[in-house]
């Protein structure tokens, strides 16, 4: 059987990005100033899961966060996504203050990991009626988004079946039309093909280019270098808490001295290869 692609939208023929109408093209609908969240830990003490970051978004962009396991990258998205609560600096997400205005940030963003889950009993379509609800939407509006997203994830054939009987590709895309449905401008992305195949990890990466093009504005963690070289306009290299280098990936590399992303992130977190002698 053929790998199923997403269905072309409007914005792929203008071949430029379709800003959504109450967002400006330089509109900055992600900020952050010195975003802090620290932990206390009985046996490490206090653990600077996210140390003083400033960051910036904009309509239509990729923002890359690249980082190691455990490099802050999780936390910082939790921050944005109100999830969690920083312990200083400010964030601001499509105008919304993180702290102050938590509700209207999560109106206005979608939320993606590889291990976002499904409930198994529900199927495909009850799941987007359901989250379709909490986000406010019904009648027609709900019939209308979720054929839409339906069309362009392809999700007819398997959408009637129950999430627990769905392969890891099949859930991933419903997850995805999950985070998009209330067609949010701001989509935040953690490691989105940890654990996908080839196959299933180019369909997200599809999706990601498409949903660019529409004028959203994402913000992508992974450690994967290949996934940000070809997906991310700008990039963050994060580690222990803290953003080492912030750039194009071109820039990234020049101002490394290395002579591509992977060897120029290596340098930046502060890998040295042991050298094992007999």
């Amino acid at each position: 059987m053929p790998r199923p692609r997403l269905r072309t939208i409007a914005a792929h023929n203008s071949g430029n990005p379709t800003v959504p109408t109450n967002v400006r093209q330089n509109q900055t609908l992600i900020l952050t100033e010195d975003l802090s969240k620290h932990f206390t830990d009985s046996k490490r003490g206090l653990i600077r899961a996210v140390d003083s970051v400033s960051i910036e978004a904009h309509p239509g962009q990729v923002f890359g966060l690249l980082g190691i396991n455990g490099a802050g990258k999780t936390t910082m998205l939790r921050l944005l996504s109100t999830v969690l609560r920083p312990t200083s600096g400010r964030a601001s997400v499509a105008g919304h203050d993180v702290v102050q205005q938590p509700e209207a940030v999560r109106a206005n963003i979608g939320f993606l990991s590889a291990s976002t889950a499904l409930y198994g009993r529900l199927t495909g379509f009850e799941t987007l009626e359901y989250f379709g609800n909490l986000y406010g939407l019904s009648g027609s509006k709900l019939k209308e988004r979720i054929e839409f997203v339906t069309a362009t994830l392809q999700l007819e054939e398997f959408g009637g079946s129950q999430c627990d009987k769905l392969s890891t590709g099949q859930k991933q895309r419903v997850s995805i039309a999950r985070a998009i449905l209330h067609d949010p401008p701001v989509l935040f992305l953690d490691e989105p093909t940890a654990g996908l195949d080839v196959v299933n990890a180019q369909t997200v990466m599809e999706f990601i280019e498409a949903f660019r093009l529409e004028g959203k504005t994402i913000v992508f963690s992974t450690h994967i270098m290949s996934e940000a070289e070809r997906i991310c306009d700008e990039v963050a290299v994060i580690h222990d808490g803290q953003i080492k280098a912030r750039g194009t990936v071109a820039e990234i590399i020049t101002w490394s001295g290395a002579d591509n992303l992977e060897r120029a992130f290596l340098s930046l977190v502060g890998y040295r290869r042991e050298v094992v002698t007999a």
